[in-house]
């Protein structure tokens, strides 16, 4: 019986050491796993599997979470140079490329909307412009959040949206119009937890969750996976004539990625969530119950707009500003005419410059021009320092600069894949592509890319697939664009799982949401996803860019 016991209490010891300190012991064995490519490598002096051995251990890392993220990304940083492969100069410099400095402005102009409540006014006039009956509203709320989504992180949109989705949810429940919670008999919970979010309340959550990973698709500063993507490409194929531009971009993605695929959406969690085409059933008069009581909505989403009171200084600063950004990212190099950058072309200008220039303009203006008055005036004058549209003691609280790394890890990774020859060595060995349809070969890539993001980080998914897609384009003679665009926006389209991406993750942690409840509503976005993608792949891409219809000669 003590023999029983001691094992007993042995097997708890064990249990307890690997659920407390998996990630060390995963950081010993992961490398020691993969160690016998790196053997091989130096063995047989070949750069590619000594790069692989790179490779797989970052992949690991990633996808485990072992140690954080943006460590990870740094590896590269030593690996590289030591084993011969580039320079330190020259992978140090890809942590601070023109798609990194990019993307860091594009995190400090959305800080600036956010610091200046703009985001806010901007998600409640066009709610009260839509209307607030429950469809209208489910609508109004994944509409704007799509569109602010455009311009600044997922993340930040989704945690803007749940205080404004919970204030109107609570205000239904209260006028008794619908239930916004389940009963403890349809979904039990533990005591002391909160009550689990009712079938339509759940409409609104994944409606501005995944609103925000569909809008971040849209715009090049939309999300890190995008500027991941252009940076990739751009560094394997720098002689490339289809450029990734700003409106390029736009043009590419937005009419079916974004706007198709939103209302798809929509129209989806209209259909599994609101009782749609269901008129008799229980949720179907829940929503034709609000439908009769918008005007309490309405009154809601005024009382919230009031208590913004009128647009500051601030906020009209912040917004041309924000305009001005855009202006200038649309005319750089718009491709059907000429920009500003072809005047002045002296040097190479990238889509940084534009970017920091309206960011170092938020630091240098004031909130307010009070100032003027004491300009002729008399003493005593204010001892008071003015506020800037942009404090820098904001932006390093709340700007993810780790991220950088993460972007900057990508690009080195790629490049030493290339130079290595583990990408082509990689992309040759799926040469049986070449045998198969392209439209089967697109949709092979995209379902790999949405699947792998369900399960690990965007941008990392992104650093790892694309890569690989490059050479497997080259090596059965497609246009890479072909294969790589759609298969990189789908890295970004991950519904089913809380840790897919930061909008589910937030409103799984903002709301209690169980799993099993994501992973059901995402099958049919998911699977619009994958029309939307296809088509674009297939048809939009000759449209947008006319020379993928034939393997260029300057992948030769």
């Amino acid at each position: 019986m003590g023999d029983a016991d001691g094992k007993l209490e042995g097997g708890q010891a064990v249990k307890r050491c690997c659920g407390f300190h998996w990630r060390g012991k995963a950081t010993v064995i992961i490398p020691l796993i993969t160690l016998p490519l790196l053997i091989y490598g130096i063995l047989e002096n070949n750069l590619a599997y000594v790069c692989m051995y790179l490779v797989a251990n970052m992949a690991l890392f990633w996808i485990t979470e072992a140690i954080p993220l943006y460590l990870t990304a740094l590896f590269p940083v030593f690996f590289l140079p030591l084993s011969g492969i580039l320079t330190s100069e020259k992978v140090c410099g890809f942590y601070f490329s023109d798609t990194v400095v990019m993307f860091v402005g594009g995190l400090l102009i959305a800080l600036a909307i956010e610091y200046s409540n703009l985001h806010q006014r901007i998600a409640l006039n066009t709610i009260l412009l839509v209307g607030c009956s429950p469809r209208r509203l489910h609508f109004g709320l994944v509409m704007v959040t799509c569109f602010i989504s455009l311009w600044i992180s997922n993340s930040a949109a989704t945690a803007m949206m749940c205080p404004i989705v919970k204030a109107v949810l609570n205000e239904m429940e209260a006028q008794k119009i619908f239930a916004i919670y389940k009963s403890q008999e349809e979904e039990p919970v533990e005591e002391g937890d909160p009550p689990h979010p009712s079938t339509i309340s759940m409409a609104f959550y994944f409606g501005i969750a995944y609103s925000s990973s569909i809008g971040g698709c849209g715009t090049l500063i939309g999300t890190g996976t995008n500027l991941t993507y252009k940076g990739l490409y751009d560094t394997r194929f720098p002689n490339s004539e289809e450029k990734i531009d700003f409106p390029i971009f736009m043009a590419y993605s937005i009419p079916f990625v974004v706007i198709v695929l939103i209302f798809l959406t929509y129209f989806s969690l209209q259909v599994t969530h609101m009782g749609l085409f269901r008129p008799n059933s229980k949720i179907g008069q829940e929503v034709k119950k609000g439908t009769e009581s918008q005007d309490v909505v309405k009154d809601v989403i005024k009382q919230r707009k009031v208590e913004l009171g009128p647009m500051s200084c601030h906020e009209i600063q912040v917004g041309l500003l924000f305009v001005l950004m855009i202006i200038l990212l649309f005319t750089r190099k718009p491709g059907f005419f000429p920009g500003w950058a072809d005047f002045l072309n002296a040097k190479a200008i990238g889509s940084g410059p534009p970017v920091f220039f309206a960011t170092v303009l938020l630091f240098a203006l004031p909130t307010q021009y009070t100032f003027f008055k004491y300009c002729c005036g008399k003493a005593p004058f204010p001892a008071q320092a003015l506020d800037a549209c942009l404090s820098w003691v904001y932006c390093q609280k709340y700007t993810p600069f780790g991220l950088a790394f993460l972007l900057g890890g990508g690009f080195a990774l790629a490049e030493g894949s290339r130079v290595s020859g583990m990408a082509k060595m990689l992309g040759e060995s799926l040469a049986f592509a070449g045998k198969m349809h392209s439209v089967l070969v697109i949709s092979m890539c995209i379902i790999i890319s949405l699947f792998c993001t369900a399960f690990a980080s965007n941008v990392a998914i992104c650093n790892i697939l694309i890569p690989i897609f490059s050479e497997m384009a080259l090596a059965i003679k497609v246009h890479p664009m072909k294969l790589t665009f759609p298969a990189a926006l789908a890295c970004s389209l991950a519904f089913h799982l809380p840790v897919s991406t930061p909008p589910n993750a937030i409103i799984s942690g903002f709301t209690g949401l169980k799993t099993k409840y994501m992973a059901i509503a995402g099958v049919l976005p998911t699977f619009f996803s994958f029309l939307c993608l296809l088509f674009t792949g297939t048809v939009w891409t000759m449209l947008i860019y006319p020379g993928t219809t034939e393997f260029p000669k300057w992948a030769v």
